[in-house]
């Protein structure tokens, strides 16, 4: 029996990669829509935009706000 051992942004980068796999090669069979019942995706740039944000990549990290302490002077 094998274990899998990742941590989670591992898992997730391999979710992510699984799915631009997915999107580019529906793309490559002409079968790729953009939007639910949408005309056919033609362009390769289209695609990877659409790949890239059903992965979740094309959105952005949010930022880590730092904790600033306040000195008393007396």
């Amino acid at each position: 029996m094998q274990v899998l051992l990742c941590n989670l942004q591992e898992c997730e980068e391999e979710v992510k990669k699984t799915k631009e796999a997915k999107v580019m090669g529906e793309f490559k069979r002409g079968t790729l829509h953009s939007g639910k019942g949408g005309p056919v995706v033609k362009s390769r740039k289209q695609a990877v935009a659409i790949a890239l944000s059903e992965a979740g990549k094309s959105k952005p990290k949010p930022k880590v706000k730092k904790k600033v302490t306040k000195k008393s002077g007396k």
